[in-house]
């Protein structure tokens, strides 16, 4: 399996860096199967930083090692998800700490809802309502130097 990183740095080796922002599956490296995806990362991260160069980071992965690994693997944007992903994003999630997650990205769309959500703005079921009909791209989330060492990276290709 291949899995890509978006960056505006080369990330040869990978690492799980502590942020002060709250993300979707938690502290942790994140990565997606869709190139289209990640290209998107890397130019919102060189934009947003303002430095560095748009790369992309290909790894190869073993999708046999998953199953040596703890997992949580949500299918969709269902109700265990959202609720995963608003505890992550208020900082609230005491649970298990997974080798690797595996889910939908909130995206520009979705993150209105969920931001709407976690404000009080709209209650779960609405929420829910609005998550479904969304064609979301995946995010693997690695949470341990253990799920770690299953990345081998490939290539990197900058984006300018």
């Amino acid at each position: 399996m291949i899995l890509y990183h978006g960056s505006n740095v080369e990330v040869r080796l990978p690492r799980i860096l502590t942020t002060n922002r709250s993300l979707d599956f938690g502290a942790g490296f994140y990565t997606t199967s869709s190139l289209n995806q990640a290209e998107r990362w890397a130019q919102l991260q060189t934009r947003r930083r303002g430095n560095g160069r748009a790369a992309v980071s290909a790894y190869e992965m073993d999708e046999s090692a998953i199953e040596s690994l703890s997992l949580l693997r949500f299918e969709g944007a269902d109700a265990a998800w959202l609720d995963f992903v608003v505890e992550n994003r208020k900082g609230l999630y005491k649970g298990e700490l997974y080798d690797l997650v595996i889910g939908p990205v909130a995206n520009d769309r979705t993150m209105s809802v969920i931001n709407d959500y976690m404000n009080d703005q709209i209650d779960r079921e609405t929420a829910l309502i609005l998550l479904k009909p969304q064609n979301l791209s995946d995010q693997y989330r690695f949470g341990t130097e253990r799920a770690l060492r299953h990345l081998t990276c490939k290539e990197v290709r900058f984006l300018d």
